[in-house]
C-alpha cells in the first residue's frame, strides 16, 4: 500500500495487468461554522458536513475519491463495492462502474448506493491518471481548461452582517455570481435580498436556492418578486426536484429571464431524464459525488447536450474542477462554503479561484490531492489512519 500521491512521471507503472490490491475507507465529520454551530436552508438544518473517503491501491499508486454523505456510506463501500474491486484491472474504471452498479442492485442504487459508487468511481479515475502520470483533466475528454464558479452559502440562519459580508466577499474576489438560501421563512427574504443586492452591487449576478421549500403557487409568486425587485436570475429548486411538473410550471410561467434549476439530488440517469423531459429546467445540475462519479457524469453530460441544456456542477469543487472540464455544455460550478472549508482542511492541492474560475493543476497527477492525515484525524468518525 502506498501513500496518496507520487508526483513524478509514473507512466512506467502503466503495465498491462495492473490489478487493484487493496481498498480502504475513511470518514470525517467537520462541524459547521454557522451561528451556534449550525446552518440552515429552506428545508434542513445541520451541524456538521461528513466527507466519506475511499482509497484504491494498485501498481504502487493510490487513487482517492470521496462523497459527502452519512458515515454509513463508508460501510456500504466496504461491504459491497470493495470486494468487486479486488483483483480487478486498474485501467478500466468504466467497466468497473458497470460491475459496481450490478453489485448494489439489491441494496439500492439511488441514494447512499449511488454516493458509494460515485466515490469509488472517482478514486478509480484518479488512480488511472496517477498510474499514467497525468492530471485527471488530461485523461478525460476535456472541452475546457477552466471551470467558472459562483459563490454559494448565504444560509437562512445567518445574521444580515454575515450574509452580506460572505456574498460581497466573493464578489470582491472577482467571482461574478453569488447565491443565497431562501424560503425557510419567506417573509424575511425581502430584507435579506435587499441587503445582499446593496452589498454586491448591480454588476453581480444574484442566484437563489429554496431547496424545495415552496409549493407551486408560492414559488410562482416569489419567482416574480425575486426577479422584478432584486434582479434574481436563477431560482434553484423552488419546489422539490421530485416534482418535475411543478418545476416545469415555474419554468413556463415564471419570468423569462429567471432560470429554473435542479438536479443536485438526481442519482441515476433516469432521474436526470425526468428533469430534461419537457424540459422542467432551464439549466440542469449534477453532483459528481452523487450521480455515479466521473463515468456517470459523462453520461449526464451527453443527455444534457442532447436536450440543448447547460449543465452546472453541484459542489465538491476539488473533484468538479477536473470532471466538469469534460462537460461540453458547462455552465458553472457551485463554490459551496461548507465543501470549500472541508476540502481545504483535509487536502493539500485544492484548486483556488482565479479570475472567477477554478483551473486544475497541470503539474499534479490525478486530482492533485494529498490527504492531510494529521489535520484530518480530529474529525475522524470511521476507519483508521494509514501507517
Amino acid at each position: 500500500m502506498s501513500g496518496d500521491t507520487e508526483h513524478g512521471n509514473s507512466g512506467s507503472t502503466a503495465a498491462a495487468g495492473c490489478v487493484i490490491d487493496a481498498v480502504d475507507t475513511h470518514a470525517f465529520a467537520v462541524p459547521t461554522d454557522g451561528p451556534g454551530g449550525r446552518e440552515q436552508d429552506g428545508t434542513l438544518e445541520w451541524d456538521a458536513t461528513t466527507l466519506v473517503l475511499v482509497r484504491v491501491h494498485a501498481g504502487g499508486r493510490t487513487g482517492i475519491g470521496y462523497t459527502y454523505g452519512d458515515v454509513s456510506v463508508a460501510a456500504f463501500i466496504r461491504s459491497l463495492l470493495a470486494p468487486v474491486l479486488q483483483g480487478a484491472d486498474a485501467f478500466s474504471p468504466a467497466a468497473l462502474w458497470r460491475r459496481t452498479g450490478a453489485g448494489i442492485r439489491n441494496a439500492g442504487r439511488p441514494g447512499a448506493g449511488a454516493m458509494a459508487r460515485s466515490a469509488v468511481d472517482i478514486a478509480l479515475w484518479d488512480l488511472k491518471a496517477r498510474l499514467l502520470g497525468l492530471p485527471l483533466v488530461r485523461l478525460l475528454p476535456a472541452h475546457h481548461d477552466r471551470v467558472p464558479v459562483y459563490g454559494s452559502g448565504g444560509f437562512t440562519n445567518y445574521p444580515l452582517d454575515r450574509l452580506t459580508g460572505q456574498l460581497s466577499g466573493w464578489a470582491e474576489q472577482g467571482i461574478g455570481r453569488v447565491k443565497l438560501k431562501t424560503s425557510r421563512e419567506p417573509g424575511r427574504d425581502p430584507q435579506r435580498l435587499a441587503a445582499v443586492r446593496r452589498a454586491v452591487g448591480d454588476g453581480t449576478e444574484l442566484l437563489t436556492d429554496a431547496n424545495g421549500a415552496l409549493d407551486r403557487k408560492e414559488a410562482l409568486y416569489w419567482a416574480r418578486r425575486f426577479h422584478e425587485e432584486w434582479d434574481v436570475r436563477w431560482f434553484e429548486e423552488p419546489v422539490s426536484s421530485a416534482d418535475p411538473d411543478g418545476l416545469r410550471l415555474l419554468r413556463e410561467r415564471g419570468p423569462a429571464r429567471l432560470e429554473i434549476a435542479a438536479g443536485e439530488y438526481a442519482y441515476l440517469l433516469q432521474d436526470f431524464a425526468a428533469l430534461v423531459a419537457g424540459p422542467s429546467v432551464d439549466c440542469l445540475q449534477a453532483d459528481v459525488t452523487r450521480c455515479g462519479g466521473v463515468t456517470g457524469l459523462l453520461e449526464v453530460a451527453g443527455l444534457a447536450a442532447g436536450h440543448h441544456l447547460d449543465l452546472s456542477a453541484h459542489c465538491a469543487p476539488a473533484v468538479s474542477a477536473h470532471a466538469f472540464a469534460a462537460v461540453r455544455r458547462l455552465r458553472h460550478l457551485e463554490y459551496f462554503h461548507d465543501h470549500v472549508r472541508v476540502e481545504n482542511l483535509l487536502f493539500d492541492g485544492v484548486p483556488q479561484p482565479d479570475g472567477g474560475a477554478l483551473r486544475p493543476d497541470p503539474d499534479r497527477p490525478g486530482l492533485g490531492l494529498d490527504v492531510k492525515w494529521a489535520d484530518a484525524e480530529p474529525y475522524r468518525v470511521d476507519g483508521r489512519r494509514p501507517r
